[in-house]
């Protein structure tokens, strides 16, 4: 199995939205608040393509929807298109494209939950199954003011094809440090490990390549130093949970000093990736 990380946008954010503040104006400088432009965080949008020899090209979030280099709006509405960048051809697809793999030819897309940045793009792969979590999708379809947490609806209030996986069902079973997993495939190689609190149904995924696993942490962490640290984001959906769900992935780093781990948003970490993983 082959792991190809793909920069599929930016997000550029001021630092409280990332590392929470304290005092009477945090929340205010969170978001944006007279916060110069200047000192605000320019962050990669993450997607992951997993070349897997049983059923082909996998992809793990979509990124921005290629529209968004033009006109992000119409995509992403009036407020985030003000955060949310793409460079001209570097959406998904094309980059998918560039490394031989029609997006057509995707039979698989992991979201590891449906905020804007990972869902904008699920329009662009019509012959995939998603999978997503079923707290997620109940959260991001219900929730009223769906904006506010950060869900477009329009990225998949269409008919596609999903499955949804019950983290309570009885095909969920514990994985090293993590109370609730699910093995996708039946083989081992990619594993959803449950990590709500960033979002309602939040999901990791660990990916078994031949010597390491390699640990899509999601915006379970969005950076390194927030992953080593506890520190929190300024907005999450369950605070609790989000802690519960970090204290898993921290102890199965330690457990697996070996595996590579990477976090949600971290300039430099991503920076720093290979362009290709398989061993």
């Amino acid at each position: 199995m082959i792991v190809e990380p793909i920069e599929a946008g930016r997000v550029h954010l001021p630092p409280a939205a990332i590392e929470r503040e304290s005092g009477p104006l945090a929340r205010f400088r969170a978001l944006g608040w007279r916060v110069p432009r200047s000192t605000w965080l320019d962050l990669p949008i993450p997607a992951f393509l997993v070349r897997h020899p049983g059923i082909g090209p996998v992809l793990i979030d979509t990124g921005l929807h290629p529209s968004v280099s033009s006109d992000p709006r119409d995509n992403l509405g009036r407020v985030p298109a003000r955060i949310y960048h793409l460079a001209e051809g570097r959406d998904v697809p094309g980059q998918l494209r560039a490394r031989g793999v029609s997006p057509g030819e995707v039979g698989l897309v992991i979201l590891t939950h449906l905020h804007m940045d990972h869902a904008s793009a699920i329009s662009e792969f019509p012959e995939a199954t998603f999978v997503v979590s079923e707290e997620e999708w109940l959260a991001a379809t219900t929730i009223r003011r769906p904006a506010f947490h950060h869900y477009r609806r329009a990225h998949f209030d269409f008919g596609f094809e999903f499955v949804s996986v019950d983290f309570d069902s009885d095909q969920i079973d514990s994985y090293g440090p993590f109370g609730r997993s699910f093995d996708l495939l039946g083989d081992g190689s990619i594993r959803l490990v449950y990590t709500p609190g960033h979002s309602a149904g939040h999901m990791s995924v660990i990916l078994r390549l031949p010597r390491r696993d390699f640990v899509v942490v999601g915006d379970a962490a969005y950076t390194w130093h927030q992953f080593e640290t506890e520190h929190p984001p300024f907005i999450l959906a369950d605070e609790h949970n989000w802690r519960r769900s970090l204290h898993e992935l921290q102890q199965y780093r330690e457990a697996y000093p070996y595996a590579l781990v990477v976090p949600g948003h971290d300039p430099e970490f991503f920076a720093k990736l290979d362009p290709r993983y398989e061993e």
